[in-house]
């Protein structure tokens, strides 16, 4: 059960008993103003930093989105795509709801993508899964269908179930359909976490897929969200996800990740955990200073 992204010159394998894979979330304007201000006026000196810094805190892969109202999307991704391309060699996650896109991003990417994403709704299937197959890329499968988000993780299981067997179809094996079980905040519903953690253990043992999402929704709405995500990322880990979109720039949440690789025996004689840490002292407080900065 091992899904392969490259680019040109790297391979990132993502599964168990792999260290788990690190999706950097930061190159996405969503929530952040500045940041899409700048790739409005076709400025990317914060999307350069942003992909060199996520790189060197540990991303083995990097989620590129350019998601701004009132422009061309299509361009802005195709020009993202290859401008962080240039400037590192880790695969990309291509990332936009708009299938043309996903297309000029694909044609302008080097190597096998991580696209992102698929729904179970009909007309996103028929869409996207063929684009898909066409550049023979991997694909995040979303748990939700023309229904919505179900609060019963079996109707979202059995939407995961439904998308894989219709990328299949497609002539995409089920190694490279990711299944994300969509992550809902517990102070909305106290069982979300639980909910979760039961997808992803009958994803891995009945559908033999791999499982990403995207952390940080569990603690939406919540003081000191930190302080949930770091603990629930190492949950999500035992329970067997092998994923997730996040950011690397934590300090909190990448020392997590490090220590459940090392628990889960991931972490080969522990030696990530011991290069993160032999700094003592010092290499906390360097990257103290970076979980501090502000962003925008």
């Amino acid at each position: 059960m091992q899904t392969t992204i490259s680019s040109k010159t790297k391979t990132v394998i993502i599964g168990p008993g792999q260290p788990f894979t690190i999706i950097g979330e930061r190159i996405n304007p969503t929530g952040r103003k500045m940041l899409s201000a700048e790739m409005a006026e076709g400025n990317y000196a914060r999307v350069e930093r942003d992909a060199l810094a996520q790189v060197e805190a540990g991303a083995q892969i990097l989620d590129v989105n350019a998601g701004i109202p009132m422009i061309d999307e299509p361009a802005v991704l195709e020009e993202v795509v290859k401008l962080v391309q240039s400037i590192t060699d880790v695969p990309l996650c291509i990332d936009s709801s708009i299938v043309e896109a996903l297309q000029r991003g694909l044609e302008a990417y080097e190597g096998k993508a991580l696209v992102n994403s698929v729904t179970g709704e009909e007309e996103r299937l028929e869409s996207v899964l063929p684009l898909v197959k066409k550049h023979n890329a991997a694909v995040i499968a979303i748990t939700n269908d023309e229904s919505g988000i179900s609060d019963n993780p079996d109707d979202r299981f059995a939407i995961a179930k439904m998308i894989v067997e219709r990328a299949m179809d497609y002539g995409i094996p089920k190694e490279d359909v990711i299944i994300d079980p969509l992550v809902m905040p517990i102070g909305a519903k106290g069982d979300a976490g639980r909910a979760v953690f039961r997808i992803i253990q009958r994803v891995t043992n009945e559908l033999g897929c791999n499982t990403v999402c995207g952390a940080s929704n569990v603690s939406f709405g919540l003081p000191n969200r930190n302080g949930i995500n770091r603990t629930f990322v190492p949950m999500l880990i035992a329970a067997g996800m092998t994923a997730a979109i996040t950011n690397p720039l934590e300090a909190e949440i990448k020392q997590a990740i490090l220590a459940a690789n090392a628990l889960m025996g991931s972490d080969a004689n522990c030696m990530a955990w011991i290069q993160a840490n032999r700094q003592g002292g010092k290499g906390a407080r360097k990257r103290e200073r970076k979980r501090r900065r502000p962003s925008a």
